[in-house]
């Protein structure tokens, strides 16, 4: 690290540029909050750092029936803004439970996906949320399905020379129910055990779409198809519900470590997906 270059860029086109120079040698540092413990623990050296704090990805807006998000918004801005908690009050839920208020406000969104941790609280949310992403280089842009992103533990589909523009959040529609759910050792400052995020959308008493994510309950952040599967286009009620989530935690592939062991995982997984799909319906 001694001898890395860093650069401070003073806009995304000057950013690309350099991510197309130094391809794979080059690292992408915002908040820092994940890169730079891996510095400092010797897991990696990168030879280029581009920082990318000043180059304008810090924003919260709307277009149309999106909610965007600029990659380098901190995740104690998502939590706070008042217009995610208007338009998407899951994503502000979930980027309120990411780490200390000291690692909130430091780390953003953007690397909270890019990091690639299957437990990464924003990659759940996003998920059940629908969420794109936008990539950008010096040889364009393209869109990029949140649960298309990741391909495996601190792995996800950018290329050398690509990074994270924005994240495209659909609003929340008036009426639909979600629920957010955190297990870990504490009940702050914790890297979970297990996460669940679920939004459903009713339409006289049917479900017309669901969608049910998991985090670090698999090798990359879950998207349990096969269970919101299950829900959509029925009436559901208790019965339903269960099978649901023994599907749900069926999808699952959890590993032991630390923090639980894979059958307390996949046990939790379908207890949680239950009592949060049941919530939403008596509410």
């Amino acid at each position: 690290m001694e001898n890395a270059q860093f650069h401070n860029p003073a806009n995304l086109a000057e950013a690309c540029a350099l991510l197309s120079q130094h391809g794979a040698r080059a690292k992408i540092l915002a908040g820092g909050t994940d890169l730079m413990v891996a510095v400092n623990r010797k897991l990696m050296s990168p030879e280029v750092l581009v920082f990318i704090g000043n180059v304008g990805l810090d924003y919260i807006k709307t277009k149309g029936d999106s909610l965007i998000l600029g990659a380098a918004v901190t995740n104690a801005e998502v939590a706070k803004a008042a217009l995610v908690r208007q338009k998407a009050p899951l994503l502000a839920q979930a980027c309120g439970s990411i780490g200390s208020p000291a690692i909130r406000n430091m780390g953003t969104i953007g690397g909270n996906l890019c990091n690639a941790s299957p437990a990464a609280d924003a990659a759940a949310a996003l998920m059940a949320l629908g969420a794109e992403l936008k990539l950008v280089s010096s040889r364009g842009e393209r869109n990029v399905d949140v649960a298309d992103f990741f391909t495996g533990p601190g792995e996800t589909v950018l290329q050398p020379d690509e990074m994270v523009k924005e994240i495209i959040v659909p609003i929340q529609k008036a009426g639909s129910g979600w629920r957010w759910y955190k297990l870990g050792q504490r009940k702050a400052d914790v890297c979970g055990a297990v996460s669940v995020a679920v939004t459903v959308q009713m339409d006289n008493g049917t479900c017309s779409r669901a969608r049910i994510a998991l985090g670090a309950v698999a090798p990359k952040p879950l998207l349990a198809r096969k269970a919101a599967a299950v829900l959509e286009g029925k009436r559901p009620d208790g019965r339903l519900i269960e099978e649901a989530a023994n599907v749900a935690a069926e999808e699952t592939s959890p590993i032991d470590d630390v923090r639980a062991t894979a059958w307390y995982r996949k046990k939790v997984s379908g207890v949680l997906v239950k009592r949060l799909l049941s919530e939403i319906a008596e509410s």
